[in-house]
């Protein structure tokens, strides 16, 4: 997803980011590289809404990072 990784790099976000979610199985530790990995293993209609959602949060100068962990979240289920 190339608007991904474009995203990632303007802001200068290190993939190695972790985020620490609450899951089924206790406490997750999930990095963003995992969290990217899953958004491109979705189907495109699903990548195109993620991409979708991200631009809003850009466009309004918000925090992107809170929809990747959000994604991490729903990855700890």
């Amino acid at each position: 997803m190339k608007y991904l990784n474009t995203l990632i790099s303007e802001k200068n976000i290190n993939t190695e980011t972790i985020f620490e979610v609450e899951g089924e199985s206790g406490t997750n530790f999930i990095p963003l590289a995992v969290v990217i990995e899953y958004i491109s293993t979705m189907p495109e209609s699903m990548q195109d809404k993620v991409r979708t959602q991200l631009v809003k949060i850009d466009f309004h100068n918000g925090n992107v990072l809170n929809f990747f962990e959000y994604i991490a979240k729903y990855i700890a289920k």
